[in-house]
C-alpha cells in the first residue's frame, strides 16, 4: 500500500491498515466504538476530515446466506455498545471500516480494514451520508451491505459517558498512530508521493519533520527529535511540533 497508494489515496488507506496492525489481539471490547474514535484523531492530526457513521452491515455468503450485524437504534449495557460503526471521509467521499474483521466470515479472507469510495449527499453543517442510504461493497465472495443510522445512533456515541470518558485516551493513541503513519510516509519511494497529497497539514509536518529519529517514551507516547518554539532541541509529540503560520490547525474530534 506505501508502495503503490496514489498521493490522493495514500493517508486515507494507510492509516486503518496501520492501526489494524499495532492493534492485533489488544483490541479493547468496544471495538468499532475505540477504533472509530481513535482514527478520527489519528486522520485530524494529519489534516484530513474524518466522521463517525453508525451502521448496520449484513453480510452475505455465495449462497445466499448471511448475518445482520449492529442495530439502526443501538443501546449500551453497561460499558458495551450494541450497533457498529465506522468512518466517511467527507473531502475524500471515502468510507472506512477498520473492525470489519472482527466477524469471523470476513476475517477468514484476510484482507484487513474495508476502506471503499460512497456517493456522499450535502446537507447543512457538511457533506454526510443519508441515513437510511445503503453502501454495497464486495470482499472475496462476500457481499457486505452497509445501513447508515440515524443521528440519535450518533448520539447514543459521543454523547453517551464511556466515550466521554475515555476522550483524552482516544486523542493520546490517535495522535501516536498519526505519529507512526508520518514516520511511514517519509520512506525513501514514499514521501514524494506523500507531498503530493490534498492536506496541507500533512505537507507541513513532513517538511518539519524531515529524517528526525523517533522514539517512545516511558509513557509510550512517540516523540520526535525536533526543535521546539524557541529552536532548543526536544523529544515532541506530533501535536507539540512547530509549525509554519498559516498551517490548519489539527481537526478537532466532533
Amino acid at each position: 500500500m506505501l508502495e503503490h497508494a496514489k498521493p490522493d489515496q495514500i493517508v486515507e488507506l494507510v492509516l486503518p491498515f496501520l492501526w489494524a496492525a499495532l492493534s492485533d489481539g489488544r483490541a479493547p471490547a468496544n471495538i468499532c466504538v475505540d477504533a472509530c474514535l481513535t482514527l478520527r484523531n489519528a486522520y485530524g492530526q494529519l489534516g484530513v476530515r474524518a466522521e463517525l457513521l453508525p451502521v448496520t452491515v449484513a453480510i452475505r455468503k455465495e449462497n445466499g446466506t448471511g448475518t445482520l450485524y449492529g442495530s439502526l437504534t443501538p443501546t449500551w449495557s453497561g460499558t458495551e455498545w450494541n450497533g457498529h460503526c465506522a468512518l466517511v471521509l467527507p473531502d475524500s467521499e471515502r468510507f472506512v471500516d477498520p473492525t470489519i474483521e472482527q466477524f469471523s466470515e470476513v476475517r477468514k479472507l484476510g484482507m484487513g480494514p474495508m476502506v471503499g469510495k460512497v456517493t456522499m449527499s450535502t446537507q447543512e453543517g457538511g457533506s454526510l451520508v443519508q441515513p437510511g442510504a445503503q453502501i454495497v461493497m464486495q470482499r472475496g465472495d462476500l457481499v457486505l451491505t452497509y445501513t447508515v443510522a440515524g443521528p440519535e445512533a450518533l448520539a447514543s456515541i459521543v454523547e453517551h459517558p464511556e466515550a466521554i470518558a475515555h476522550a483524552d485516551g482516544h486523542r493520546r493513541t490517535g495522535v501516536n498512530t498519526a505519529s507512526l503513519t508520518l514516520a511511514a510516509l517519509r520512506a525513501e519511494g514514499v514521501r514524494e508521493r506523500a507531498m503530493q497529497a490534498p492536506h496541507q497539514r500533512l505537507r507541513a509536518l513532513l517538511q518539519a519533520v524531515g529524517g528526525a529519529p523517533y522514539e517512545s517514551d516511558e509513557a509510550q507516547d512517540v516523540r520526535f527529535h525536533l526543535p521546539d518554539e524557541s529552536g532548543q532541541e526536544q523529544w515532541l509529540r506530533l501535536d507539540e511540533i512547530p509549525l509554519p503560520p498559516g498551517t490548519p490547525a489539527s481537526l478537532p474530534a466532533r
